[in-house]
């Protein structure tokens, strides 16, 4: 027994029978730059003219799936089912389940399903059978690609409507649960189903972000619980956005928008000030500070560790991203020397795959981006159709290094702009800092604190410490 990543163990002796599990969580190289795991451990074979390989997993993202590499060069061997009525055999697909059932969406849209029947119809006879017919029919593995047999390849698919631990009626449950979700869409499609997931995210057209725009009842919307905010340095300017967060992260855009100036000048670090210093207002006399700013020091990083450095109490802290695969958006900290201020390590591969899976969120509700237009309130929102573009511009590209499938973000034109998509993801990121591992929770104090602090001003009451800190400065999740 090894693990994927020790170059040392997987070539440790000689093996005949080699089985690899969950190779699509594997790691691109063992021991940093030792190789494919599969690949070095496949070497200890040599001396075995009878050796064999297994390689089983859980697939994950269409196109970047290692198992499905691998099982499309092998037989396609599928589990199928015999039709109690006409005799053929199939294969059993989500597709072919007839359901009836009723949901209810709770306050925060949340879709809760009841299922009343399932029952599977044949594609060739029409004839509609229960879960436990099914189960009990004729079952067979049904090659689609018998010709690999010469390569000495063969490969195996079943679903878990095939299980006996898991019933039809929970798989269903799930994914009708999930569906418009993308995150949690993928987690069914891989581990329900057994089929990789073709995650969303490229969007040819602004369109249809500018017609989904809606207006709101004043600076902030009621649901907003938590304001943050992400800017990039460019050579001649700050650009930044303000986001408003709720309950399961369902997010507002609130402002969007440039400070013209010399990144290295006082004088353009204080306009940002006067925009993340101010209030934001509810309708009802509520109001809100951005509590996080996540400010990007890949430009003129002295002048942002500087800045930085004198606003921690306000809860503006630099950050770096990362291009690097398999990395999560809040990856690590760093102390960089003579500042005395944290350094943040962004996954930004993550953060984009995110904010483009959200994206595909189409019904208002948990992780759903909403987009205002101008209004009476801010003379300029900033979400046009620059803005659009700008974060539609990239796109994922699967690219092969070193026999494996690796996946980078590029821009869809040479020269397009992508100012917009990274600063969302930074401000997603600060989102996250924020809550931390206190989930729900975190959402219960923030509605709490905002009340609370409305009763200081307004009542003059004397101020709850816990809850105002978590308004106020936010929990420093990083002591």
């Amino acid at each position: 027994m090894q693990g994927a990543n020790s170059a040392a163990g997987l070539a440790s002796r000689p093996i005949r029978i080699l089985l690899c599990d969950e190779v699509d969580r594997f790691p691109q190289s063992a021991s940093g730059d030792e190789g494919d795991p599969i690949d070095l451990a496949a070497k200890r074979q040599t001396t075995f003219w009878n050796y064999k390989t297994g390689i089983f997993s859980t697939p994950t993202a269409e196109g970047a799936s290692r198992v499905e590499i691998e099982y499309l060069s092998g037989t396609q061997e599928q589990w199928q089912h015999c039709c109690p009525n006409c005799g053929e055999y199939h294969f059993l697909d989500y597709r072919n389940m007839q359901i009836d059932y009723a949901e209810k969406l709770d306050e925060y849209k949340n879709r809760t399903v009841i299922i009343n029947s399932v029952k599977y119809q044949c594609p060739d006879c029409g004839m509609e059978f229960t879960e436990m017919e099914m189960k009990n029919a004729a079952q067979k593995y049904v090659a689609q690609n018998p010709d690999a047999l010469k390569n000495a390849i063969r490969s195996f698919w079943v679903n878990g409507f095939s299980s006996t631990w898991i019933n039809w009626y929970d798989i269903l449950k799930e994914w009708l649960e999930a569906r418009g979700n993308p995150a949690r869409e993928a987690v069914v499609f891989n581990t329900r189903f057994g089929q990789t997931y073709a995650q969303r995210g490229e969007y040819d057209d602004e369109n249809i972000f500018l017609n989904r725009r809606e207006d709101y009842p004043a600076e902030l919307p009621q649901g907003v619980l938590l304001l943050v905010a992400g800017v990039d340095v460019q050579a001649n300017r700050l650009e930044y956005e303000i986001l408003g967060f709720g309950r399961q992260e369902e997010c507002w855009g609130i402002l969007r928008g440039i400070v013209r100036g010399n990144p290295t000048s006082n004088t353009t670090w204080q306009e940002l000030d006067a925009i993340l210093d101010r209030e934001y207002n509810f309708a009802n006399g509520l109001s809100l500070k951005v509590a996080r700013t996540f400010i990007d020091s890949g430009y003129a990083t002295k002048a942002v560790y500087s800045y930085c450095q004198t606003r921690q109490r306000q809860g503006r802290f630099a950050i770096k991203g990362l291009g690097t695969m398999g990395i999560p958006l809040l990856y690590k900290y760093n102390q960089p020397k003579g500042y005395g201020i944290v350094l943040t390590i962004l996954g930004v591969n993550d953060g984009k795959q995110e904010i483009m899976s959200r994206l595909g969120i189409t019904q208002a509700g948990a992780q759903y981006f909403h987009f205002p237009r101008d209004d009476e309130f801010f003379e300029r929102r900033g979400y046009d159709s620059v803005y659009f573009k700008q974060l539609i511009s990239e796109h994922k590209v699967l690219y092969k290094s070193g026999g494996l499938i690796n996946v980078r973000w590029e821009t869809l034109e040479p020269k397009a702009r992508n100012e917009s998509l990274d600063i969302r993801v930074y401000a997603l990121a600060a989102m996250k800092s924020c809550i931390g591992n206190l989930g729900e929770r975190f959402w219960d104090y923030q509605e709490k604190a905002i009340q609370n602090d409305y009763e200081v001003k307004i009542n003059k009451k004397k101020p709850a410490p816990k809850e105002k800190m978590i308004v106020q400065r936010q929990v420093d999740l990083w002591n």
